[in-house]
C-alpha cells in the first residue's frame, strides 16, 4: 500500500519554490507531511509576553514583547547611525539594534507600547542581552485591523515554530495554513485497538489541534497522541530488531575449569565489587545461551567496566573463541591494549617463552600501524593465535578475518552505529555475542529509546580506593584573581608530586579557524563594520597551543608542560601519553582526546578552560580523569559567562554533583528534544519531534510493552499495513542518515 500522495507532495508545489528551498536547506522539510510534523515549539497567548530573562544565548529565538523605548544614536563622527529599541516583558529587558539605512521602517513601526513578535539571535553585548537586526511582525490590539500574518488565526494561542534567520516563525505559520487541509489524509499508524484502549484522538485531528489549537486542552490532546505515534513506531522498530536477533543462532561459550579466566582471577590483587560480580553473572548467563547476547553495560567513570569486559573476553577464549574490543579512537585502543596486557601479565604472552600455559596472545590493530605490524596482526587473527584483539573501526574492514569470533566488546557505544555492529557480526562463523560499554550514564528512558535493542546492566558502585573529586566554577571575567588562584592550585598539586591536565576546546593550529576573507571580497561599509563591532561574537574558544605557550611562559613557568591533541601523529601522541603516565610531564594541555579512558592515577588536578563550551556529560567524562588514585581530585571549570546565564547554571550543576545519572538528566533537560545522544545514534534524532525523552518515561515504557505484544503476534506486521508504512518511513530516514554519516 502506498503512502497517501497528499502528504508526499513536494512543498515547492504548495508554498512556492523560494520558501520551499529555505525549508529544505534550513529545516530539512521537503514534503507536505514534513511540514505537518514541524510542530510549534511553544504557544504565546495573545496579550502574554515572553520571559526575556530565560532566552538561550546564541540560538535563534522568537519572542512576543512590548516596545519600551526607541532612540537613534549617531557614531563615527555622525556618519553612522543606529536605532536602539528596548523591548520588555514587564520585568526583564532586551535591546534590539538596527543599523544604517535599515532603521527607517522599524523607527516608524516600533513605537513605545507596540506589541510584536521579534525573531533573531540572542547575544550578549556589554553584558546586556541583545538581538541585532531582528525580524518582527506587529501584533495589533484585538479590535484593530490585526496584522495580516497573525490575524487570521482565530484562536487566542499564537503558535511559535522552531525557525531560522532565513524564515521566521510567522512565515512558517502561513505555510502551515496552506498545507493543513492535507492533514485529513494522514494515514494513522496506531492499531485501532491501541488507539481506542488509550483514548487517543485520531491523527488528522491531532495535527489540526497541534497547529491551530483553540484551547490548552487541544494542545494537550494533540501532544499525547503525537507522542504515542513517535514512541510506538520507534519501539516497534526496536522490538522487531530484538525479535530478529533472538532468531539468530550463536555458539554458547562457557568458561572451562582451570582455564584462562581461573588463572586470571587467581592473580587478581583485589576482590571484585558486588556490582562487578552481579553484572559478570548476567553476562556469563547470556554467553552460555545459543542466541547472541546483546547487552549494554553502563558504568560510572571508573566503576571497573574494563575489568568486567576483560573477564568476559577471557571466558570466551577459554571456550575456544576469540574476543574483539572496539574503541572509538586510536589513543584509547592503545591504552586499552596496554592496560589489558598489564592486567594479564604472563597470561597475555601466549606462544612466547615465559608465557603461562593457559596464555593467549593480545593483539592491537589500528589504522595507523605499519604494514609489517598490520600483516602480523591479521595473521594472528585468522590463525586464532590471538585470543583477544583490541582495535579501532579498522577491525570492521573487509580484509580483517577471524578464526572464530565469539564476542565483540564495543567501548563508548554512542559513537557507533547499528550498521557497524552488523558489519562486525558478519565476521563470526555464527553471529558473535555483543557487549556494549558506556561511561555516559544514560537515563532508563533513553536506554529504552536509543539502545532499545539491548538488555541493560548497570555498574553503580565505585571500586575501593577511588578518591572524591572537588569541583569549582572559576568565573574568570567577574573575578580574575580566581583564575590566578587556579594556577597556584595546579602548582601546589605538582609540588606534592602530582600532575595536572588543562583542557581547551580547540587545537589552535588554525586549520579549524575561520578562513581569511577571500581576495576580491567587497570592502565593508562603515555601517557594516559598526554592526559587526556591536554584535561582536564571543571571542573564539581558547586553543591548546596558545594556552600551553602562555602557561609555560607565565603562571606555570618552570614546570614541564606538554600538549596532546587529535591532529598529532599517533606515535607522537603515544609518546606524550607515555611521558605523562610515567610522571615525566607535570602538566598536559590537551583537547578532549583525553575524555575517555585515559588512566593516570597520579594526575589529581584538571583545569577546563571555556568550560561553558562543553556539554554536561562531556565535562563529567573529562573530570573522571582525575581522582583515580589515592589522592583527592580537583576539577576547576573556568568560564567567562556572566553569573545569570544558563551556561553558568549548567556549570554550577556539574560542580554540585558527581552523580553521572543526575547530570545526564540535567543534560537532557537542557538540550533540545530529540538530540538525545547527539546524532551519532543513527535515526533516533530524525524521528523524535514531540517526545521528551526524560518526561515521557511512562509513554515510552507503555509503548515498549505494546510494541512487544504487536511484534510477537505479527512479526511482519501483515495485519497492520498503516503501521508498516510508518515503520518503513522511519527506517528509510534512519538508513539515509546512516549513509550521510558514512
Amino acid at each position: 500500500m502506498d503512502l497517501v500522495p497528499a502528504l508526499d507532495e513536494p512543498l515547492k508545489k504548495v508554498v512556492g519554490p523560494a520558501t520551499a528551498k529555505v525549508m529544505a536547506e534550513h529545516l530539512d522539510l521537503h514534503t507536505v507531511g514534513d511540514l505537518l510534523h514541524h510542530y510549534p515549539r511553544r504557544y504565546a497567548e495573545r496579550g502574554e509576553l515572553t520571559r526575556l530573562a530565560e532566552l538561550p544565548l546564541d540560538e535563534h529565538v522568537t519572542v512576543v514583547a512590548q516596545v519600551a523605548s526607541a532612540r537613534i544614536l549617531k557614531f563615527n563622527g555622525g556618519r553612522g547611525q543606529r536605532l536602539e529599541v528596548t523591548i520588555t516583558d514587564g520585568s526583564g529587558q532586551v535591546q534590539l539594534v538596527f543599523f544604517g539605512r535599515g532603521i527607517h521602517k522599524p523607527h516608524k513601526d516600533l513605537l513605545p507600547g507596540t506589541r510584536a513578535m521579534f525573531a533573531g539571535k540572542a547575544s550578549v553585548f556589554n553584558r546586556k542581552m541583545q538581538l541585532a537586526h531582528p525580524a518582527y511582525e506587529l501584533l495589533r490590539a484585538e479590535g484593530d485591523q490585526v496584522g495580516e500574518a497573525v490575524g487570521n488565526w482565530a484562536g487566542a494561542l499564537l503558535p511559535i515554530y522552531p525557525a531560522t534567520a532565513k524564515l521566521e516563525s510567522w512565515k512558517i505559520a502561513k505555510s502551515v495554513d496552506m498545507v493543513l487541509p492535507s492533514a485529513q489524509e494522514a494515514v494513522d499508524p496506531l492499531p485501532p485497538s491501541l488507539r481506542d484502549g488509550r483514548a487517543l484522538i485520531p491523527l488528522p485531528e491531532a495535527l489540526l489541534k497541534i497547529h491551530r489549537p483553540h484551547s490548552k486542552a487541544d494542545i494537550a490532546a494533540a501532544r499525547d497522541r503525537l507522542k504515542w505515534d513517535e514512541a510506538f513506531v520507534l519501539q516497534v522498530a526496536l522490538a522487531r530488531r530484538r525479535y530478529a536477533d533472538a532468531q539468530l543462532p550463536a555458539v554458547a561459550r562457557r568458561p572451562k575449569q582451570g582455564g584462562l579466566l581461573d588463572a586470571f582471577d587467581a592473580k587478581l590483587p583485589f576482590t571484585l565489587t558486588e556490582g562487578q560480580e552481579k553484572v559478570s553473572k548476567e553476562i556469563f548467563d547470556d554467553l552460555a545461551t545459543e542466541h547472541p547476547m546483546h547487552r549494554l553495560l553502563q558504568g560510572e567513570v571508573g566503576s571497573g567496566k574494563t575489568m568486567v569486559a576483560l573477564r568476559a573476553m577471557l571466558a570466551v577464549v577459554d571456550a575456544g573463541g576469540q574476543a574483539a574490543m572496539l574503541a572509538p579512537t586510536e589513543v584509547l585502543a592503545q591504552q586499552h591494549h596496554r592496560s589489558i596486557v598489564e592486567m594479564m601479565g604472563e597470561l597475555a604472552e601466549g606462544g612466547m617463552l615465559g608465557g603461562a600455559e593457559q596464555a593467549t596472545k593480545v593483539t592491537l590493530l589500528t589504522g595507523s600501524m605499519g604494514t609489517a605490524g598490520r600483516r602480523q596482526a591479521l595473521l594472528d587473527l585468522v590463525t586464532g593465535e590471538a585470543g583477544i584483539v583490541i582495535g579501532t573501526h579498522a577491525l570492521i574492514e573487509d580484509k580483517v578475518q577471524f578464526h572464530d569470533l565469539g564476542l565483540v566488546v564495543v567501548d563508548e557505544q554512542h559513537r557507533f552505529g547499528v550498521e557497524q555492529r552488523d558489519a562486525l557480526r558478519g565476521k563470526g562463523k555464527q553471529p558473535p555475542h555483543l557487549l556494549v560499554m558506556t561511561a555516559t550514564p544514560i537515563p532508563r528512558t533513553v536506554a529504552m529509546t536509543v539502545f532499545g535493542d539491548l538488555e541493560t546492566s548497570v555498574l553503580d558502585q565505585l571500586p575501593a580506593g577511588r578518591s572524591p573529586i572537588a569541583s569549582h566554577v572559576v568565573p574568570a571575567q567577574d573575578k580574575p584573581h580566581f583564575l590566578a588562584r587556579a594556577w597556584e592550585r595546579v602548582r601546589e598539586e605538582v609540588e606534592k608530586g602530582h600532575q595536572a591536565y588543562v583542557v581547551c576546546p580547540r587545537i589552535g593550529d588554525d586549520i579549524d579557524e575561520p578562513a581569511a576573507p577571500k581576495k576580491g571580497a567587497k570592502k565593508k561599509s562603515a555601517e557594516e563594520k559598526a554592526e559587526e563591532a556591536a554584535t561582536a561574537e564571543k571571542r573564539p574558544p581558547l586553543a591548546v597551543l596558545e594556552v600551553a605557550e602562555q602557561l609555560a611562559r607565565g603562571p606555570l613557568s618552570g614546570l614541564k608542560v606538554e600538549v596532546l591533541h587529535g591532529r598529532m601523529q599517533p606515535d607522537d601522541k603515544d609518546a606524550v601519553m607515555r611521558r605523562f603516565a610515567a610522571g615525566e610531564t607535570q602538566v598536559l594541555v590537551a583537547t578532549t582526546v583525553i575524555e575517555v579512558g585515559v588512566n593516570v592515577p597520579n594526575a589529581t588536578a584538571m583545569v577546563i578552560m571555556d568550560a561553558d563550551r562543553f556539554g554536561v556529560s562531556q565535562l563529567h567524562q573529562l573530570r573522571g580523569r582525575v581522582g583515580r588514585g589515592s589522592a583527592p581530585g580537583l576539577c576547576l571549570l573556568v568560564t567567562d559567562m556572566p553569573e545569570a546565564s544558563p551556561a553558568r547554571a549548567r556549570l554550577g550543576a556539574v560542580a554540585a554533583t558527581l552523580d553521572g545519572f543526575e547530570l545526564s538528566r540535567i543534560d537532557l533537560e537542557q538540550r533540545r528534544e530529540g538530540d538525545v545522544l547527539g546524532q551519532a545514534q543513527s535515526g533516533v534524532r530524525s524521528s523524535l519531534r514531540m517526545l521528551a525523552v526524560i518526561d515521557d518515561e511512562e509513554i515510552i515504557a507503555a509503548a515498549r510493552e505494546e510494541a512487544v505484544q504487536v511484534v510477537a503476534a505479527d512479526p511482519d506486521l501483515e495485519r497492520l499495513p498503516e503501521l508498516r508504512t510508518a515503520l518503513d518511513a522511519l527506517l528509510d530516514a534512519e538508513r539515509e542518515q546512516y549513509l550521510d554519516k558514512g
